[in-house]
């Protein structure tokens, strides 16, 4: 099985985060390929970001997914996930998707942990749009800028905890999910020291790859996900253009 695991940030920092802790969640003969948005942001926190952030997915997915059996994107918020599930051929997962349906699988209501105060109204909206809006008890964020992204585990981690308690505490959390990638591995490290469980949303996206993969599900011929129609396309590179417009290469426009 071989999974292609997107950052759809452009810090490679991250990306070592996320790869660290998706290879202590695979399953032996897992191969995973790592990959980095080659423009956008250093991390997501708003819907314009989030809305660059999946360009940013769905062109390196377009040229990468080959000889793969599943697409992770790995970005609280899951930017890009559902054009993804319609323009390509085999599963695609996102961490917040798997997180969220994780955390109801193990409690009534839970918390997400963040990294700023400005992410949280995509956040709600991303929950809300998942159906997931009565289970969430709340979101508690940091309120401090961040100095370095790819280190907010080491600078931050205590008070990423504490804000962990207060959730259980004062908001009556079942389930704790520290949000994004950034944090891919702190749940982990911290499990022991938190009242509930601890999810982390590259833990529950590798899991659900896999176990997607195991399902062999069939490519839709119907639905709202069935493959797109072709037309012309202009400016969006050759495999992205293929996959949007379903046109031959010779009539690709670039």
């Amino acid at each position: 099985m071989k999974l292609l695991v997107i950052n759809p940030n452009i810090s490679t920092d991250v990306t070592r985060l996320i790869e660290a802790e998706a290879r202590r969640s695979t399953r032996p003969g897992t191969e995973l390929t790592m990959a980095t948005a080659p423009f956008g942001v250093a991390y997501i926190e708003t819907r314009a970001e989030s809305q660059v952030g999946g360009y940013a997915a769905m062109q390196v997915a377009a040229e990468a997914h080959a000889n793969h059996d599943a697409v992770v994107v790995a970005a609280f918020g899951d930017p890009g996930l559902a054009a993804l599930r319609e323009i390509l051929p085999i599963p695609v997962v996102g961490m917040t998707e798997a997180a969220l349906v994780t955390a109801c699988q193990q409690g009534s209501r839970f918390s997400v942990i963040a990294i700023s105060q400005r992410i949280q109204a995509w956040y709600r909206e991303t929950i809300a749009n998942y159906g997931f809006a009565d289970r969430l008890a709340s979101i508690r964020a940091l309120d401090e800028p961040l100095a370095r992204i790819g280190r907010v585990q080491e600078d931050q981690g205590d008070r990423l905890v504490a804000l962990a308690e207060r959730a259980v505490a004062d908001d009556g959390a079942d389930v704790l999910i520290l949000a994004g990638a950034p944090l891919a591995g702190l749940a982990r490290t911290v499990a022991h020291r938190l009242p509930v469980p601890a999810l982390d949303g590259v833990t529950c996206a590798l899991h659900q790859a896999q176990a997607m993969v195991d399902l062999a599900p069939t490519a839709p011929r119907g639905g709202s996900f069935a493959v797109p129609p072709s037309k012309e396309c202009q400016g969006l590179g050759e495999a992205l253009s293929r996959l949007v417009g379903r046109q031959p290469l010779a009539a690709t426009r670039v």
